[in-house]
Parts: structure tokens; C-alpha cells; sequence
């Protein structure tokens, strides 16, 4: 299967599965929000209809004397209600003067019954619909033959006189009951609103989570994709560092297998020859494991190393410097080594320090022209200690310092034996650092030299 293919593949499941989780997120929030406001609405509004409620049985009941007639007492009290079995006229005074403040005269209306449940009085704005009989029933919900919604609250009023010994929960010492209602237009109208909301609003939501769900995919995807193309980099590379010699091995072997075997000298160069392809192959192959176990914290398992022990850096320096002396006189290059006078100890792996060191120093030593000068030092700055290789060499431009610490990666683009190497030391450099919690830069300028610096945290300095 085709690489970009199987990605595409893959992130357009891994956005299918976040839109769809964080769809079902949205849709089981977008309802609980939903509900939670109908119901705080509903609680409000009912709040509403028990304050108005309230209000008018505080005023009322005290004016109500148990032995005249009723009809009389509502005219005295609520001059503008409509008297049950006589002729409405209609006067728009009693909610202003009784709910002034409190609620719209035009949504609230207002029942009165007897203690028998037969209405008595009824405000003119009341549903048309609604029966002359009492449900005595606190709340009600209904919808008359025009489709509109009312909901009503009723309680129980007692006279004057009656009230300090009635007890509300007997229905015969009551004088009557009070009943308030309110239309549901404008809490429809509001629940309604809300509903076209959510239904233009959700899918709205929901396209913004596919496109951004295909968006993170593809940065989660992103770093999978470029550690498969560094695989197949590494693969290529490493394939492309094992062929040369192992075509140069093959064709001395069979060059070997020509030659009669009189012929002992031109035989013993070829053995040579062999045995110097085959010790390339062997650093390569040794190179390549060390990097691997380096990077895959196994690398106490492949060497059996002992855990991280005091090093002194001073000593790491100076037998670094002096093992190279040789190699740097043979090159026509000026090596010295700059070290502080008191002990300077970090804790760490020595072999793989002076493996990181010494990959350091050889490359200075590699690309620094004839007559040219590297020094390495070591400077304890108070918890720090600072090793730096500094070369007057070819330098390094700045689009290549991001990438020399890569595997197989070199400067100059090429494969070529002029340099020698394997583009894997300066890569296994940085993963010991890493693996010491030590942070290795490099500093350079084209045709001036570079400057490696490696910063480790100091243990202790005698």
C-alpha cells in the first residue's frame, strides 16, 4: 500500500473518531444546556406567579368579612373584575392597581371562587375556554382550542374574621380561592427561539469540529509522517553506507579468485584490502547499534555499562588531547588543550564521554585545513562545566547546523571517501549528550571555524 495513501487513510479515521467524540460532547452538553435553561426559565416564571399571587391574597384577605354577600364584597373590593352570571364591562384598572410593578396587566389574569369552587369574579383577559368550575389543584397547565398555553396557580383565601383559626388544608373553612394565570406566548416564544438556536447553532458547531478535527489530525499525524520519512531516509542511507564497501569487498574477492595462486603478493594486497572493507563494515554496523541503543535507553543492556559514576573532565581533556596529538601533527595541525587547575567532576558514563569527546575532536581535526589550529578547553562556570572544541576549519553555514546532528547527514551533500566517515559521530555526539542531560551546540561561520560546546551539570570540583 502506497505510504501517503495509508497515512491519509489514517488521519481521516483518527479526525473521524474526534469529530464523532467531540460531536456527542457538543450534543449531550448543547441538550443539558438546553434544559437547564428551560427549566430555570420555568422555575422563574412560576416564581413569577406565586410573588403576584402573594401579593394579592395579602391584600385581599384581610377585607373579607364572612357575612355579607360575596357578590357585594368582590364589587366593594374589585370594582373593575367581571361579576360571574352579569354582563362584562371590561376597565383596565384592576392589575395596574393591584400588580403595579410587579408583571404586564396584558399576560396575568386573575379567578375567584367561592369556598364551594363556583366562580365568583374573573378578570376580562382571561382564555375563553377556561370552565366556570374550580380544579382545585395548585398548578395547572393547559392549551385552549387556539393552541395558546396558560399556566395557573391557585390558593386558598379566608375572611377576617376566620383567618387566625382556619387551617388551609380544610377546604370548609376557607372563604374561597384565589386563582392567577398567565399566558405561555412569550415563554413558548422564548423556549422556541432557543430550539432554532440549537438547530442552526449545533450543525454550525459540529462542521467547525470536522475541519478543525481534520486540521489536528494532520498535526498529529505530522511527526508519525516525518519519523517514517526519517526511517526511510535512515534506511536509504544506511543501505547506500553498507553497498560501497560491500561492492568493494566483493569485487576484491573475486579479483582474489582470479588471481593464480603464484601470484602471493598481489594476493596478500588484496587480503588487505578485505580485511580493510570488512573493518569499515564492522564500525558501521558497531556505529549503528550504539546509536540505536543510545536513543532506546538500552544501552547498559548492549554494553553491560555500569551506572552513571564521577568523572573528572580534566583528565578526559588532556587524554583526549594527547591521544589525538599524533593524528593533528600528522595533519599539519596546531592541537592544545586549555584546562582548569582544580578537579572538575560530572557524573556520567566515562566511556561514552570520551566517545562523544573524541567524535568532537576528530571532526575539528577532519575539516580543519593544513596550518590550522584546534583547541579544546574545559571552563567550570558556578553548577556548569563547558568543554569546547574550537577549530579554524572550513565552518559550518547556518541552513546546516539544524541538520548535522542527524544520522548519515553531512555537510557537503556527498558520499565521497575524501572526508572519510560515516555522518553517524556527531549524531551519536548528541545522543550521549542527551542521555547525560547535557546540551551540545555548535556555533559557526563559513571559511572562519566552528565552536562545539558541550554544558554538563558539575557534581563536585577538588
Amino acid at each position: 500500500m502506497n505510504s501517503y495513501s495509508l497515512f491519509r487513510r489514517s488521519r481521516l479515521r483518527l479526525a473521524l473518531w474526534y469529530a464523532g467524540v467531540m460531536g456527542v460532547i457538543l450534543s449531550v452538553s448543547g441538550l443539558g444546556m438546553y434544559r437547564a435553561m428551560v427549566q430555570t426559565n420555568w422555575a422563574a416564571m412560576e416564581r413569577e406567579i406565586e410573588s403576584i399571587a402573594g401579593t394579592l391574597h395579602d391584600s385581599v384577605e384581610p377585607l373579607l368579612p364572612p357575612s355579607e354577600e360575596p357578590t357585594a364584597v368582590l364589587q366593594q373590593i374589585f370594582p373593575d373584575l367581571c361579576l360571574s352570571g352579569q354582563p362584562c364591562k371590561a376597565t383596565p384598572t384592576l392589575i395596574q392597581r393591584h400588580t403595579i410593578g410587579i408583571s404586564d396587566r396584558t399576560t396575568y389574569y386573575i379567578r375567584l371562587f367561592n369556598h364551594q369552587g363556583k366562580l365568583l369574579a374573573f378578570s376580562p383577559n382571561q382564555p375563553l375556554s377556561l370552565p366556570p368550575t374550580l380544579n382545585r389543584t395548585s398548578w395547572q397547565t393547559f392549551r385552549t382550542a387556539n393552541g395558546i398555553r396558560y399556566h395557573q396557580f391557585t390558593t386558598i383565601l379566608h375572611s377576617a374574621n376566620t383567618h387566625d383559626l382556619a387551617d388551609e388544608a380544610n377546604a370548609d373553612s376557607s372563604w374561597g380561592y384565589l386563582q392567577i394565570g398567565r399566558t405561555l406566548e412569550h415563554f413558548d416564544a422564548e423556549i422556541s427561539r432557543i430550539q432554532w438556536i440549537m438547530a442552526i447553532g449545533l450543525p454550525i458547531a459540529l462542521s467547525l469540529v470536522a475541519t478543525s478535527s481534520w486540521w489536528l489530525s494532520g498535526l498529529a499525524m505530522q511527526p508519525i509522517y516525518q519519523s517514517y520519512q526519517q526511517q526511510q531516509q535512515f534506511t536509504a542511507n544506511a543501505a547506500h553506507e553498507l553497498r560501497s564497501p560491500l561492492a568493494s569487498l566483493l569485487a576484491t574477492v573475486e579479483a582474489i579468485l582470479r588471481i593464480p595462486q603464484s601470484n602471493q603478493q598481489d594476493m596478500q594486497m588484496m587480503l588487505h584490502t578485505v580485511e580493510r572493507q570488512g573493518r569499515r563494515l564492522s564500525h558501521l554496523i558497531a556505529d549503528l547499534l550504539l546509536l540505536t541503543s543510545l536513543e532506546q535507553n538500552s544501552l547498559e543492556q548492549y554494553l553491560g555499562a555500569k551506572p552513571f559514576q564521577p568523572c573528572c573532565l580534566n583528565d578526559l581533556v588532556s587524554d583526549l588531547t594527547e591521544e589525538f596529538l599524533e593524528l593533528a601533527t600528522a595533519a599539519d595541525i596546531n592541537l592544545t588543550c586549555q584546562i582548569p587547575t582544580c578537579e572538575v567532576y560530572a557524573l556520567g558514563n566515562e566511556s561514552q564521554l570520551y566517545r562523544l569527546v573524541s567524535n568532537l575532536i576528530a571532526n575539528a581535526i577532519q575539516y580543519t585545513p593544513r596550518g590550522g589550529y584546534v583547541t579544546v578547553s574545559l571552563v567550570k562556570s558556578d553548577y556548569t562545566a563547558v568543554i569546547a572544541v574550537k577549530d579554524t576549519g572550513i565552518g559550518i553555514g547556518l541552513a546546516d547546523q539544524e541538520r548535522i546532528f542527524d544520522r548519515f547527514y553531512r555537510v557537503d551533500g556527498d558520499r565521497s571517501r575524501k572526508t572519510g566517515g560515516t555522518g553517524l559521530g556527531l549524531a551519536i555526539a548528541q545522543a550521549i549528550a542527551q542521555k547525560h542531560q547535557a546540551i551540545l551546540k555548535v556555533e559557526s561561520q563559513v571559511e572562519k571555524g566552528s565552536i562545539f560546546t558541550l554544558e554538563m551539570k558539575v557534581l563536585s570540583s577538588k
